[in-house]
């Protein structure tokens, strides 16, 4: 009968040990036999190192708890414990349980797993990299643990030509239970390690890094291939970053008539290093610009001036020579522009824009044709959008309005130059083709008698 009532006692005394720990404390309770005083081999982290490691530990048995390198127990020194459960037959029922010293030197009871953790914290969505610099912040849990501990800064693998970089000597010893660790300078695009260490030699954390890119280097070689009729160029090393394109400007000018301006701008492949030129008359100039792309953006450009048989570092265009207006009016504020399509055949019938800049500065014309200068109402704006198909007169200055557009009256006493634009644009290039017509408002004298009117009527 005592036999078959011993599972029910257990139970009994299981009962309330589960309703007043938890399951957590439950990981260092055991209900040991009446009339024994001992603890088993508590079951916690497996990574947790028991000196000594047996099966069962006397009461009052201390034992030591130790991790692998890096890793650090909440206790380093841990006791067999055990308290009076509650009384069966007269006799004690015992659980067992496990005390540690804690940071103050206190024996207090554990009441959780005891878990082997890290001893220091880096969280890698922390991490701040730009093109020039590392910065990371750290956390330590165990102050004791962490003393003298040192970052580290170092470059991955020896540089080598064309893309050296500098060796970089960033050290710093860290203090207290939590901080940040700097390396800079450093080169774009160029893969580094960060270590921090306790000595003599266990390291904590190591990393390595790739710091962002940076827009590339200028170009350095381009010439002009006349057996090719092409633009060819070398290209640069990828120091600052993955070369993914080129952005290419050409502005051509035509021998045969300089008031016609074209500029093509292309975005090009990173694999590609040569550009067929668009055909023109002997004699044409072409002014290139050439950039590299990285994911970081355009670099700084590379810019040469060629001609059918020569080439020259500094571009040195030939200037304009705008097309005239006709029945010029200052006292109207209007002029008479012959206008005709840019381009022929099928294209003729594209729209046209007529832009007008009070203004005979050839670099801010070549500028807005190539919409690098914005309109402004001002100074620059666009007086019509036309669909041209065949040569036409056009009456700039009459006041019209419609669609966004404003032909305003001119000024008298000002220089203007007119812009009939044709844009085309695809999915890697733009080309913009212009017309330039040049002339000057002259100024209007007051009649005679009219100084005392409120509205003086000018004549020229």
């Amino acid at each position: 009968m005592a036999l078959q009532s011993l599972p029910l006692r257990f139970l009994l005394a299981l009962a309330p040990l589960l309703s007043a720990h938890g399951q957590e404390e439950f990981f260092n309770i055991q209900i040991v036999p009446q009339g024994t005083e001992g603890c088993k081999r508590p079951q916690w982290d497996s990574r947790l190192q028991l000196a000594p490691d047996q099966v069962n530990y006397k009461k009052n048995e201390e034992v030591m708890l130790s991790c692998p390198e890096g890793f650090q127990p909440p206790f380093t020194r841990v006791k067999c414990s055990s308290e009076v459960q509650s009384f069966s037959g007269g006799k004690p029922v015992y659980r067992e349980l496990w005390t540690g010293i804690n940071s103050r030197g206190a024996w207090v009871r554990i009441r959780s797993s005891v878990e082997c953790s890290e001893v220091l914290q880096v969280d890698p969505e922390t991490f701040e990299i730009s093109s020039t610099s590392i910065k990371l912040k750290w956390t330590c849990r165990f102050p004791d643990a962490c003393q003298g501990m040192r970052a580290m800064c170092r470059l991955a693998a020896p540089s080598s030509p064309p893309c050296e970089a500098e060796e970089v000597n960033a050290e710093q010893m860290l203090h207290g239970q939590e901080g940040t660790f700097t390396c800079s300078p450093l080169q774009p695009f160029t893969e580094y390690s960060v270590t921090i260490d306790l000595p003599p030699n266990t390291t904590l954390f190591s990393w390595f890094f790739t710091t962002q890119e940076s827009v590339p280097d200028k170009p350095e070689q381009l010439w002009l291939d006349p057996d090719r009729g092409s633009l060819r160029w070398s290209a640069p090393p990828s120091c600052n970053g993955e070369i993914i394109g080129y952005q290419l400007n050409i502005t051509a000018r035509n021998a045969g008539d300089s008031s016609v301006l074209e500029t093509e701008r292309l975005r090009l492949d990173g694999s590609v290093t040569e550009h067929r030129l668009p055909g023109h008359s002997p004699g044409s100039s072409y002014a290139v610009m050439l950039q590299g792309l990285t994911a970081a953006g355009a670099g700084a450009a590379l810019t040469r001036e060629f001609h059918s048989n020569s080439s020259s570092d500094t571009p040195h265009p030939q200037a304009i020579s705008c097309r005239g207006a006709r029945d010029i009016a200052p006292s109207q504020g209007t002029a008479v522009l012959p206008l005709s399509p840019i381009a022929p055949g099928s294209e003729a019938a594209r729209e046209h824009q007529l832009i007008v800049a009070a203004t005979h500065n050839a670099s801010l014309i070549e500028s807005i044709c190539s919409e690098q200068a914005q309109l402004s109402n001002a100074s620059a704006y666009q007086a019509a959008l036309l669909n041209l198909s065949a040569a036409t007169d056009f009456v700039l200055g009459d006041g019209s309005r419609g669609q966004g557009m404003d032909n305003a009256a001119l000024s008298p006493g000002r220089d203007y130059t007119a812009l009939l634009r044709l844009v085309r644009r695809g999915p890697q290039a733009e080309k913009f083709t212009c017309v330039c017509y040049s002339f000057s408002l002259g100024k209007c004298l007051l009649a005679p008698g009219a100084q005392a009117s409120l509205l003086p009527a000018p004549f020229c």
